[in-house]
């Protein structure tokens, strides 16, 4: 039986992954075995603790790691043979809002899905309160992948 890879899963989990327009900033960059992505913005508007619950955060931060996926896909030309190393999750937070962790868990969730949680997606992370973030985002969500070895990664 077929074993499904990584892109084919986030494809059937109906992820994005069509190419984009280049825009102000580059989106993934790779240096060395390493892709690093600039932090993509969650569709989803507001402050977290005020204006969102913990709930709408979540989804917003697992579009913010479907967007980074998508930029992931465009640099790389695969989520094959990628090691999940580093998430950093930024959400807009009214000034007692403690469940930052919470939020970010649904970018950590949607790597430990694709790349499996006792494996290649079993990342560190930090998750953090903001005062505001660009454009009034809920949620801004950062990461870096390791390409690792054994990979055949596609010539440019």
């Amino acid at each position: 039986m077929h074993e499904m890879n990584v892109t084919e899963k986030a494809r059937q989990m109906g992820i994005d992954l069509s190419p984009q327009e280049p825009g102000y900033l580059n989106m993934c960059i790779r240096t060395g075995q390493q892709l690093l992505t600039s932090g993509h913005v969650s569709d989803l508007r507001g402050v977290l603790g005020r204006d969102l619950t913990v709930e709408q955060g979540y989804r917003a931060a697992r579009d913010c790691a479907e967007k980074i996926l998508r930029s992931v896909h465009q640099t790389h030309g695969t989520l094959d043979g990628l090691r999940v190393v580093r998430v950093l999750g930024c959400v807009y937070s009214a000034p007692d809002f403690t469940d930052q962790h919470l939020v970010i868990n649904g970018a950590s969730d949607l790597f430990h899905e694709l790349f499996g949680k006792d494996g290649d997606g079993y990342h560190a992370r930090s998750a953090l309160g903001f005062a505001a973030l660009p454009t009034g985002a809920a949620v801004e969500v950062e990461a870096v992948f390791d390409i690792k070895e054994t990979s055949s990664s596609p010539t440019s």
